[in-house]
């Protein structure tokens, strides 16, 4: 994904009530900030800004100079706007909350709930030896949850990796940031590059039809995620496989032992063809719970996991 090379808006700067303290991640589609309310509440604010235009070299004003770029930038901000308004209404435990969005500065901005706690990467690089089977299945049959609630909105991430899953403090994966949802289920083709994170993107998201892409798209997303928490690094790019498939096992890469039927799970998420992959976050859900008889103790040893994790 390239890098956002626009000028981001100055720490001290006043937004509609919130002042930015300072920039947090930039990327395709914007810029996120850490802001603060006029309590001192912190919140995490995205700016609709497309690396892929120049916009704003200087002062806080989005400024599209070229005609031919208006009309790209004026769909983009439209679906922003829109997936702005149907994440407001999600209020679910599992998806980040979306608590304001509003015009300024020619652009539009994303309120949403500041969670405390670590992505799902930062894990994966400090103590992916202690992700027990247990640990795994608990977080995605919860981050599943979410995405149900996702999908039922007409909305897709298309943007599902370790990166964008937070596990905040209490040990709640925290689903966020919705930077490449630049579709609905229901939406027009797009007129935006498409953004994805290779190895984590299905292939049909290079190639880019809507009509091929749907909830079994962020299911190989999450399929790749699983296979990272176990790995350590992504599977093959989605293109790749089209062409050659030369994915490497899971089984030979895995530091401890996990069950054939997790391997099975992360397998048909990650099949190229996705029609052959879990069609639903609910299906595979319901997979995951089914824990094999050899690997019981779920229960028992559910929260040692985490308590490891956040006691460093």
């Amino acid at each position: 994904m390239p890098q956002q090379a626009n000028q981001p808006l100055p720490a001290g700067y006043v937004l509609n009530g919130y002042r930015i303290e300072k920039p947090l991640s930039s990327g395709g589609f914007s810029i996120v900030y850490l802001a603060k309310d006029e309590s001192g509440t912190p919140y995490a604010i995205k700016e609709y800004l497309p690396s892929s235009l120049p916009l704003r070299t200087e002062g806080v004003e989005v400024q599209v100079t070229d005609e031919a770029n208006l009309s790209i930038f004026r769909h983009g901000l439209k679906c922003f706007f829109e997936e702005g308004r149907a994440l407001a209404m999600i209020s679910h435990p599992n998806v980040v909350r979306v608590e304001n969005f509003f015009r300024a500065n020619e652009t539009c901005y994303m309120v949403m709930q500041y969670v405390r706690g670590r992505t799902l990467q930062y894990h994966i690089q400090r103590h992916r030896h202690e992700f027990t089977e247990a640990f795994i299945r608990r977080i995605f049959i919860n981050l599943m949850n979410g995405l149900r609630e996702v999908h039922s909105s007409k909305l897709l991430h298309l943007d599902i990796k370790p990166a964008n899953i937070f596990i905040a403090m209490e040990g709640r994966p925290v689903l966020l940031d919705f930077g490449a949802a630049r579709i609905t289920l229901s939406e027009e083709a797009m007129k935006l590059k498409p953004m994805y994170t290779a190895g984590f993107a299905a292939p049909e998201h290079y190639r880019f039809k809507p009509e091929e892409l749907g909830p079994w798209s962020d299911i190989y997303s999450v399929g790749a995620t699983i296979y990272t928490c176990i790995a350590g690094t992504p599977p093959q790019a989605g293109d790749q496989r089209e062409e050659k498939d030369r994915m490497i096992p899971l089984r030979t890469l895995a530091r401890q032992p996990y069950s054939d039927d997790l391997y099975d799970i992360v397998d048909s998420c990650l099949a190229v063809d996705w029609l052959k992959r879990p069609q639903t976050a609910f299906e595979l859900q319901r997979r995951l719970m089914n824990e094999p008889e050899e690997k019981r103790g779920f229960l028992e040893t559910i929260n040692r996991p985490l308590s490891k994790l956040f006691s460093r």
